[in-house]
């Protein structure tokens, strides 16, 4: 599905910190930023026509992982660097990645790369949203930076630059209105507080992976095993959005760890309706009418219960409960695979405390952490691909 190499690549982004030449009030970091461009990006494209999500998809994690590649250029530098050395840049990083991407789907995920990378003018609309998701995002940073950095010479400067590139995606619905702090405003500032809350917060770890990094982790990871699998475009498309949002509504909520959801008989419910509560009030009213089933249908909610990790399938508009998803391999069933998508939470999970006990953080709550969640990929054994094998991969990757 992914190898061990290609998801360290990947999680390299958390410990890429953005701004570092100012002064910040958090950290921010490049994995952060990726996922709160994915978020912004489907808002983007659901309010246009004729625009290919699995394209769109595909496109922003070929950028993603370029942008690992490419990882000490700072980013108004790599832009420019890309406009006069596209060709050669292109080939250093096609060189970087080559041996790890060339055993997804037997070299055809590095064809399909090989081929964005060279042809600018392939998925053009899709190019154009996702440069106006991570211009918005990026000056959504910017406004954290600005209120540290006003007695800079040269704040106001870059602020007018940031200002002035907004017009060049002013014809896009969902840039205007989130440019004119419409409804639409509201989510991306939810989802980019997500930042500020940090996952396993009462556990010293490295690094400090955050909820909003947390859920494009997982968003990749059910990218590739809907490649494995050969979903079909829509199913991959739901896969991806479902784990992307999962975690959403703990922008309002916050993190609350599963030792202490489960550890009282019926939290977990109460914790639930919470949940459903704070949605209804905090999130719907923001999301676009003609965005809303499909939202709620994405977050696994129906009839007041929300379980994003349920296999379901759409039918007439409602959200039936599966057992078995091998079968529903349509577009006209809009899968999503919700097991799948908890194993590749719990890899998320474990990656998380693998990486942090090889820096030498070997906590007694991580070592616990690891082992038991590398149990339940055991317990809980896909048939098409073997997360308890991958999980060991990454052991072994990270003990070397």
């Amino acid at each position: 599905m992914i190898s061990a190499e290609l998801i360290d690549k990947l999680f390299s982004a958390a410990s890429i910190e953005r701004w570092n030449d100012y002064p910040r009030m958090v950290e921010l970091t490049e994995l952060d930023k990726q996922a709160h461009k994915f978020i912004i990006a489907f808002f983007l494209a659901k309010d246009e026509k004729d625009i290919d999500m699995s394209s769109l998809i595909e496109a922003g994690i070929f950028e993603f992982l370029r942008r690992v590649v490419v990882t000490d250029i700072r980013p108004d530098v790599f832009h420019q660097a890309l406009e006069k050395k596209t060709q050669e840049i292109n080939i250093w990083v096609l060189e970087k990645l080559k041996e790890s991407l060339d055993e997804i789907e037997d070299g055809k995920f590095y064809e399909r790369f090989k081929q964005y990378l060279n042809d600018k003018s392939l998925y053009p609309k899709e190019r154009f949203i996702l440069k106006a998701a991570s211009y918005i995002a990026t000056r959504w940073e910017f406004s954290i930076i600005y209120q540290t950095s006003k007695f800079l010479n040269d704040i106001e400067t870059v602020r007018n630059d940031v200002e002035e590139e907004l017009e060049e995606y002013l014809s896009l619905s969902g840039v205007r209105q989130i440019a004119f702090n419409k409804a639409l405003a509201r989510i991306v500032d939810l989802s980019g507080r997500l930042r500020f809350q940090k996952r396993w917060a009462q556990t010293q770890r490295i690094p400090r992976t955050s909820v909003l990094g947390h859920m494009l982790i997982v968003a990749v990871l059910s990218y590739f095993y809907s490649l494995e699998i050969k979903a079909c475009p829509r199913r991959l498309e739901n896969n991806f959005f479902s784990a992307l949002f999962h975690d959403l509504p703990e922008a309002l909520t916050r993190d609350i760890i599963s030792p202490v959801k489960y550890s009282v008989s019926g939290l977990d419910e109460i914790i639930n309706e919470f949940e459903i509560q704070k949605i209804e009030k905090e999130i719907m009213p923001y999301i676009p009418r003609h965005m809303q089933n499909e939202f709620l249908y994405l977050l696994g909610i129906k009839d007041g219960k929300k379980n994003e990790f349920q296999n379901r399938i759409c039918k007439n508009g409602e959200l039936i409960a599966v057992e078995e998803t091998s079968v529903y391999n349509e577009n006209s069933f809009g899968t999503v695979d919700g097991k799948i998508l908890k194993n590749c939470d719990r890899l998320a999970a474990f990656l998380v405390a693998v990486i942090s006990i090889s820096y030498g953080i070997k906590s007694r709550e991580l070592i616990s952490g690891k082992d038991s969640t590398k149990e339940k990929l055991r317990e809980n054994a896909a048939k098409e691909v073997d997360f308890y094998k991958l999980a060991g991969d990454i052991e072994k990757f990270y003990e070397t």
